[in-house]
């Protein structure tokens, strides 16, 4: 089932490539500044982990804490890795830290949102050292658990929620 659903959206990406970045359909709140490109295009599967944690109101919840995700080509092959930062590392050794500036609930209600991100800064030379913008889109699972398994008697338990998204890197 993980490889049919690398396959699927690394052809699903393909084509929205071979269109270009103007016809992708990209919601307004997240679309990249007019004077950027993507440059890459990649179709991750991993896992969104969440902390059973203590609000401030001590009432009990699941907490983001960070994504782990490898990222594939449409061929498959592994190219970078995404991990807490939120960071992604590419195989060339260059790596961009975003922060999020947009989020727009997903089309599917069992998703993680999609995400518009800027650059925040850039270590190593390669592909990602150019990057100026990210889009998350197409995504599927990755929620937290239901608040009902996040108690007092979890507090400290860690979740890991599968999820797959496209990423969009976009320079200018």
């Amino acid at each position: 089932m993980n490889r049919l659903m690398q396959v699927a959206g690394a052809i699903g990406m393909l084509l929205a490539v071979r269109q270009g970045p103007a016809r992708l359909e990209v919601p307004e709140s997240l679309k990249a500044p007019a004077d950027e490109e993507v440059i890459l295009a990649a179709h991750a599967t991993g896992v969104q982990i969440y902390v059973c944690q203590a609000g401030a109101d001590q009432e009990f919840r699941w907490v983001f804490q960070a994504p782990e995700a490898d990222l594939t080509d449409v061929t498959g092959k592994k190219i970078a890795h995404h991990f807490a930062g939120p960071t992604w590392k590419h195989r060339d050794g260059s790596e961009v830290q975003d922060k999020v500036v947009a989020k727009q609930d997903a089309p599917r209600p069992d998703a993680i949102p999609w995400l518009l991100l800027t650059a925040a800064s850039h270590t190593g030379e390669g592909i990602l050292s150019r990057v100026t913008s990210i889009q998350r889109m197409h995504t599927a699972g990755g929620l937290p658990p239901n608040a009902n398994t996040c108690a007092a008697s979890r507090n400290g338990k860690e979740s890991r929620s599968a999820y797959s998204a496209d990423y969009y890197f976009y320079a200018s």
